[in-house]
């Protein structure tokens, strides 16, 4: 029998932009349980954003750099008669969210030379734009589950 489904608390949106996925994004970003300082380096990078992208609402930049980030599709390991496959399986939503956070959070965290906001502010241009090391994850994730696709009769 499936053990049931853990009740996460809600996360209260975030006191300046109202966004629920801003507010998780804080929470990632935060490190030692900073949540001051996660705050102002992701606000920080949004008016950056803001300001190079040159539009009202950097929340809709982020939103779009999210969304490019986040993989349909992805891999998982699967024993089957003493052998592993590779069996390409659907995301579901919230995973789908809390990579691309991670996958744009390790390509931030990877530049160096920069204050952190900056760094953050530059990946998530480039992922709005389809482009960095994030969006090359997903593509890669989305490459190896193409690739093993001849073992999707084994998903669970």
């Amino acid at each position: 029998m499936r053990r049931p489904i853990k009740k996460r608390p809600e996360v209260s949106p975030d006191a300046k932009y109202g966004s629920i996925r801003i507010e998780k994004f804080i929470n990632s970003v935060m490190l030692d349980g900073k949540k001051s300082t996660a705050r102002a380096v992701v606000y920080d990078a949004l008016e950056v954003l803001k300001e190079r992208t040159k539009t009202e609402n950097p929340v809709e930049v982020f939103e779009t750099a999210i969304r490019n980030v986040a993989p349909a599709m992805e891999i998982r390991s699967r024993r089957v008669g003493g052998a592993n496959y590779q069996v390409p399986r659907e995301v579901r939503p919230e995973r789908k969210q809390a990579l691309a956070f991670r996958w744009i959070l390790a390509a931030a965290r990877a530049r160096k030379g920069m204050a952190m906001h900056k760094r953050l502010a530059e990946e998530l241009i480039a992922a709005a734009n389809n482009e960095g090391p994030a969006v090359k994850k997903r593509e890669d994730t989305h490459r190896m589950a193409e690739s093993n696709k001849a073992f999707a009769h084994f998903a669970w």
